[in-house]
């Protein structure tokens, strides 16, 4: 970023909710703010949790984190209370930055904790972000040095066990997706407008780095929910050029949407986190163009595996997930780690400058997902005419709208509840998100599907609860007492079944 305040000093970097920041301004608000955090008492290495939703201020927060060599520990603003607490103890981080609004929610994640500082964007007074900027001195303030290996990023992602693991990203794991943003996905140029619909704290924030460094203006979409004609209102006005991330239900519910606005201007959209449907990409490109490409990575590899170029969305290559990006490996083995021939199925196995160097606090988990310097994935594919063929998924992760829901996750929240004995939890397609969740219960005493749907609400994030309760005498179970899980989904999704 400072790079880019040299070079496009009064070019316009971020705006949205009123605020707009030139790149010049951009690089001095966030020097200031790693100088203020300095001053408090924080040093190098710190972890900082950003619990916030877009906002243009976003960028200075992050940014001004890279800047004074602090670790960002970016967090979806839609989670329950509970797995924000889990996130900061874990993470041991020494402040959380958040919105005046999710007060609350920051009160009960930390409890009596002395130990986290409480920065709130959003207003100035004590405490807060502006009041930070204020103290700190961004004149001849100096980034921090740190080294290619430290540090920059912790991506907490959702494992089987139901507890998130935090992928350690380095400076150098986001200089690869950087770098591999540009040559496969997006040549973003000083003169893009490029719009941020899905969290910066996830993948629309990830492709910000890529447009902070070739001089971009980003516009960061006002409100808190995805509203169709307000996006396509914000295309025609801004005059939107690169759509930085996109969930396929997000495309679907544009292309469903009024028609009639202009949006000649977009040349690229970013989509991915789940396939799209050949009829709707069909539709997609009729309406926009053939501007899409669709991306499939991970967090312990952002955003950076494979890709689907606009040229692909067509005939059978509409259901792969693409060629293997720029500067990566990508191969696919068998139970002994052992290559297998193209057309065999097996576990998808990345390795290159992009893949984590492990989950924090958790070596055991980081050995098995590292082991013999490859990233195993958990997805089995295969390869095809050069491209890459998601067959399923080996952690049974649910993608709904774009975000990850892991069943354990959910069981644990349901098995909480006084009257479940069991919990099977699955993914079925649906046609609005992608996939929806679906909980088989065996239980002690009677209680109602809704009486659960509330529990898991109030336990975990609202979008991870079940859609549909089914209430089931028993759960299959294998030699070993394991739930039969996709047995479960085959019963539960079998035409005739309840």
């Amino acid at each position: 970023m400072t790079k880019a305040a040299r070079t496009h000093p009064t070019r316009i970097a971020v705006d949205g909710g009123g605020t707009a920041l030139s790149y010049a301004e951009l690089d001095a608000q966030a020097a200031a703010f790693a100088d203020g955090l300095r001053r408090r008492g924080l040093r190098r290495g710190d972890r900082i949790a950003v619990f916030t939703p877009n906002r243009a201020e976003y960028f200075p927060v992050l940014f001004g984190l890279f800047k004074g060599g602090f670790v960002a520990v970016p967090v979806n603003a839609k989670l329950h209370a509970s797995e924000l607490g889990f996130i900061l103890e874990n993470s041991g981080a020494r402040a959380v930055v958040f919105a005046e609004k999710s007060s609350g929610v920051v009160a009960a994640a930390l409890g009596s904790s002395p130990h986290t500082e409480r920065i709130i964007v959003g207003r100035g007074g004590p405490g807060s972000f502006a009041e930070i900027v204020a103290s700190g001195c961004s004149a001849g303030f100096a980034d921090a040095e740190v080294d290619s290996d430290d540090l920059a990023w912790l991506f907490y992602t959702s494992g089987t066990t139901g507890r998130p693991k935090g992928a350690m990203l380095s400076h150098r794991n986001l200089r690869a997706s950087t770098m591999n943003a540009l040559a496969d996905m997006c040549d973003f140029q000083p003169e893009d407008v490029v719009l941020h619909v899905a969290p910066l704290s996830h993948g629309s924030g990830l492709y910000a780095l890529p447009a902070i460094a070739r001089g971009a203006k980003n516009h960061v979409h006002a409100g808190t929910s995805f509203t169709p004609t307000a996006v396509l209102d914000t295309i025609e006005r801004e005059r939107v050029t690169v759509i930085a991330f996109l969930a396929p239900t997000m495309i679907h519910r544009l292309v469903e949407a009024d028609s009639e606005h202009r949006t000649s201007t977009l040349r690229r959209i970013v989509y991915g986190g789940a396939p799209i449907d050949p009829s709707l990409a069909r539709k997609a490109i009729d309406r926009f163009g053939s501007i899409f490409v669709q991306l499939y990575g991970q967090g312990e590899a952002p955003m950076t595996i494979t890709y689907l170029r606009p040229q692909d969305h067509h005939g059978k290559a509409m259901s792969s997930t693409g060629i293997v990006r720029t500067d990566v490996e990508v191969r696919v083995v068998d139970e002994t780690g052992s290559p297998v021939p193209e057309g065999a199925e097996g576990e998808v196995c990345v390795r290159g400058d992009v893949v984590m160097q492990g989950y924090w606090n958790n070596s055991e988990a980081s050995a098995e997902a590292l082991r013999g310097g490859w990233l195993h994935t958990g997805d089995v594919g295969r390869f095809e005419d050069g491209r890459l063929y998601l067959l399923s998924r080996q952690n049974d992760v649910i993608i709904s709208g774009g975000s990850n829901i892991y069943p354990r996750e959910v069981e644990e929240a349901l098995l909480a509840h006084p009257a479940v004995k069991e919990a099977c939890v699955f993914g079925e397609p649906d046609q609005k998100w992608g996939e929806s969740v679906v909980a088989a219960v065996v239980t002690s005493s009677t209680v109602g599907a809704e009486e659960l749907m509330v529990w898991c609400r109030d336990t975990i994030a609202s979008f991870k609860k079940p859609k549909r309760i089914e209430f089931v005498g028993s759960l299959p179970k294998n030699a070993y007492g394991k739930v039969l899980r996709r047995q479960v989904r085959d019963d539960l999704t079998a035409p005739g079944s309840p």
